[in-house]
């Protein structure tokens, strides 16, 4: 059984009721609901929220809603964890086995049913105990380049004037990436019940920015 979780909170501190805002003419998790029904490797979609009125709409874009979070893990401050723990312990109680958690955050609205699945194959076909969505990091933003401002208010390179590779060519840079989200995270459900998240192997499943979450900061807040 592969069980997917779309977390989906009431509250929203940077975008008012965040989760179930429109987005292109639907709500926001209608996008996630919509990838994990057309998804080949999802048997069930479950969706974990605190709020009466998303529980509602996930309902009518058909995600289950078996159960409301508790409010101990649904602030601000709550991490992913948790909310999976949670998750995982209802599944065993009432679907039982549980092969793979497949996390599908909301906030991925143009996340494909085709990376869902791929994501899905390669955690199966590569015995990985996580596999988690990343994304390339722009050549500007790119480790060497960071740079900080001074406590008199200058800027400076971060890793210092005198940094071998300060000066690297973008030619010569090597590529580095960045969890998207993520919008795909697919995990070992003993690891969830263990406490982590990120297991021994972990695998990237590559997505290009067009597909990750950094897309809907300018759709909804642009």
């Amino acid at each position: 059984m592969i069980l997917a979780i779309v977390p989906a909170r009431g509250g929203s501190k940077r975008i008012p009721r965040k989760n179930i805002a429109l987005c292109a003419n639907k709500p926001l998790l209608a996008w996630t609901a919509e990838a994990a029904a057309a998804s080949s490797a999802i048997d069930r979609v479950i969706l974990s929220t605190d709020d009466d009125e998303v529980a509602r709409v996930g309902r009518e874009w058909g995600l289950e809603v078996p159960f409301l979070r508790p409010e101990a893990i649904s602030d601000d401050e709550a991490p992913t964890l948790p909310l999976m723990q949670h998750a995982l312990v209802w599944a065993e109680e009432n679907i039982g086995e549980i092969e793979a958690l497949v996390l599908l955050q909301p906030t991925s609205p143009l996340r494909k049913a085709a990376h869902i699945d791929e994501a899905v194959e390669l955690f199966r076909s590569k015995g990985a105990e996580t596999v988690v969505s990343i994304v390339e990091s722009p050549h500007q933003f790119h480790p060497l380049k960071a740079v900080e401002i001074a406590e008199n208010g200058e800027l400076r390179d971060f890793l210092g004037e005198n940094d071998p590779i300060r000066n690297r060519r973008s030619v010569d840079e090597d590529r580095v990436y960045g969890r998207n989200g993520p919008s795909i995270l697919v995990v070992r459900p003993d690891l969830v019940r263990d406490g982590e998240l990120y297991g021994n192997p972990t695998l990237p499943y590559e997505m290009h920015a067009m597909n990750s979450d950094l897309i809907l900061r300018f759709s909804l807040t642009g």
